[in-house]
């Protein structure tokens, strides 16, 4: 499998409904999402990067961090993510999509390298190491998905339901619990969580200013002294209890 196949991409947004502007929020001297584009960067087995954002004012912010960082832009629909997707990847000669939305601020390479490489082995539709996803163990922010073009476009064709196409794993799993609506059968899997960052209660995404003063918290501990800190540093930084730890209950 040429990496030329597989394109990453970076949903974004300025106008979140939980946090606005969260994706330029400052870490260490540079927005959140040049922070993102930074740390996938170093995933060896990714062709293309994009940025998929909207066609709002707002966002042309977004398209410039993307040009100054060298990472293709598109710019589809707002609420459409299926389109959106879709849009960005017709006309490419690409297989597989790796889908990462842009609150995630710690995205680990080494644990997409293992997925990417299990969903090529099992040829999966969909494969995903998001948190607790078939009880994986994984911390929820430093998840990401894989799936094939082929049954992105069979979801761009066949399904009309707003909700379905506004949230696009929905149509792969039933994170909502609503196993009775999936029209698709998919086959969908996971890798297990290596046991020294297996934390499913910790968080690392960014929802409220709480979370992004967390984060800023990690980035000012290992700045600049290591720059490419990764996943097992920081769950290790946690576990000293060094950092006000936030954690989330799964039910």
């Amino acid at each position: 499998m040429l990496k030329n196949s597989i394109v990453l991409i970076i949903q974004a947004r300025m106008n979140s409904t939980r946090l606005p502007h969260k994706v330029i929020s400052d870490l260490c001297g540079a927005p959140l999402i040049e922070r993102i584009l930074q740390r996938v960067k170093m995933v060896k087995k990714i062709g293309t990067f994009i940025v998929a954002t909207t066609k709002r004012k707002d966002d042309d912010i977004l398209v410039d961090i993307a040009k100054s960082n060298r990472v293709e832009v598109f710019r589809g629909s707002e609420n459409d993510l299926v389109d959106r997707y879709y849009q960005a990847v017709k006309d490419r000669n690409v297989d597989h999509i790796l889908r990462l939305p842009a609150d995630n601020p710690i995205p680990e390479p080494s644990e997409y390298n293992r997925l990417i490489n299990y969903h090529l082995k099992t040829n999966n539709d969909f494969s995903s190491n998001i948190c607790n996803f078939m009880g994986n163990g994984y911390p929820d922010g430093i998840g990401v998905e894989i799936f094939t073009i082929k049954s992105l476009k069979r979801i761009w064709k066949n399904e009309k339901r707003k909700k379905f196409r506004e949230h696009l794993a929905l149509n792969f799993y039933d994170y909502q619990k609503d196993k009775k609506n999936l029209k698709f059968n998919f086959k969908v899997g996971t890798i297990n969580c290596p046991s020294q960052i297996s934390r499913p209660k910790l968080v690392f995404d960014v929802n409220s200013y709480k979370d992004y003063l967390f984060i800023k918290q990690i980035y000012e501990y290992f700045w600049p002294q290591k720059k490419n800190f990764t996943a097992r540093d920081v769950v290790q930084l946690c576990d000293k209890n060094i950092l006000e730890r936030r954690q989330i209950e799964r039910k």
